[in-house]
């Protein structure tokens, strides 16, 4: 059996319950994909199946190598919603969620570093 690095495992574990969440408790998700974007819901779906197409690939050695590379892509490509999240608090939200919601935007950095480590994990 193949091995790989806790961080790679640890994010395919991320992924697979966030990915899990969009399908379960789509509405959160839903408020922020960025105003200018229509049909949320779908995006949403779309985002979820591919973060868990992402959570798959990362766990085998065969495909650990594009599946990183496309973590690295989703996390970029959902970027904005981060930052739309982060602006919905700023004007509405407690003291506590404006510190989470501007914390987590430079928190996708070590992200998008392990998804890319995790695309050159031979084992």
């Amino acid at each position: 059996m193949a091995s790989r690095s806790k961080t790679t495992t640890a994010l395919a574990v991320l992924f697979g319950v966030s990915g899990v969440l969009h399908f379960v408790r789509p509405t959160p998700f839903e408020k922020i994909v960025p105003k200018a974007l229509p049909r949320k819901k779908e995006l949403v779906y779309a985002s979820g199946v591919a973060e868990l197409a992402c959570a798959a690939g990362l766990l085998h050695p065969k495909t650990r190598k594009l599946a990183g590379l496309a973590s690295a892509g989703l996390l970029v490509a959902v970027f904005p919603a981060n930052v739309q999240m982060a602006t919905d608090l700023q004007r509405k939200g407690t003291p506590q969620a404006k510190a989470i919601g501007w914390t987590r935007l430079p928190l996708q950095i070590p992200l998008i570093k392990w998804a890319l480590k995790a695309s050159r994990e031979t084992k």
